[in-house]
């Protein structure tokens, strides 16, 4: 022991390096992310076909108002390109990984939208700070592209994790919702055809909550109950 405590000079100096290794270890965990992402880049591009285009960088004489907008404008395209999933319950059925937040190009495109909409002023003048627009701008592109990615990943493997009986049990859900909102059946059938439709996708498929406010408010007359207002 008394030789032991004769190096007690080094626990100082090695505390340091410990907790450097620790720190490195983070930074190197957070760089594997990036470069997922900027390998993905790579591959696919910062938009596809149907997308919008990058963003031009700034010019250096200072901020101009027609990149604020395009800047805009591809938010909110990417925005629209999302809610075409998000309000359709039959195209989250046919692409789960667009809301399946295990899967890390999910996590990484909801972590990004965040970002955007929280960078996203209310009122446009404001990104004529050099500063704010920089910040908005890269947020902009890491939405736009890992919507891309995520989108991509979602049609390649479409329900494919799934097993034969559960992938019939989709397809029995997508028929049944869409018998849920046909104004051509009784009440009794689409109310009917609404509960076997969730019961089918439970355990399956976690749908988010704007989805189930959006379709229930199109077949709430049917279900004979006012529709739920969306929390904010």
């Amino acid at each position: 022991m008394e030789n032991i405590w004769g190096f007690w000079w080094l626990i100082f100096p090695l505390s340091g390096i410990i907790g450097g290794w620790i720190k490195g270890a983070q930074k190197w965990d957070e760089k594997r992310r990036r470069d997922k992402i900027e390998l993905a880049r790579i591959q696919y591009g910062q938009a596809g076909s149907h997308g919008p285009q990058a963003a031009a960088p700034p010019a250096p004489a200072g901020v101009s108002t027609a990149e604020i907008d395009r800047l805009l404008a591809e938010h909110t395209e990417t925005e629209r390109r999302w809610l075409d999933y998000e309000l359709d319950v039959g195209k989250l059925i046919d692409f789960p990984v667009m809301t399946d937040m295990r899967e890390p190009v999910t996590v990484d495109f909801h972590r990004a939208k965040q970002e955007v909409d929280r960078l996203r002023p209310e009122d446009p003048t404001e990104l004529r700070n050099s500063e704010l627009l920089d910040r908005y701008r890269d947020a902009v592109r890491e939405f736009t592209l890992t919507f891309e990615i995520a989108e991509r990943e979602a049609r390649r493997r479409r329900a494919t994790d799934f097993s034969p009986e559960e992938r019939q049990s989709l397809e029995r859900a997508k028929k049944l919702l869409a018998l849920a909102e046909d104004g051509g059946a009784t009440q009794a059938e689409r109310q009917s055809a609404y509960k076997r439709a969730t019961r089918e996708l439970q355990g399956l498929i976690v749908l988010p909550q704007q989805t189930t406010d959006a379709l229930e408010q199109r077949i709430a007359g049917a279900l004979g109950s006012a529709p739920r207002r969306q929390e904010r």
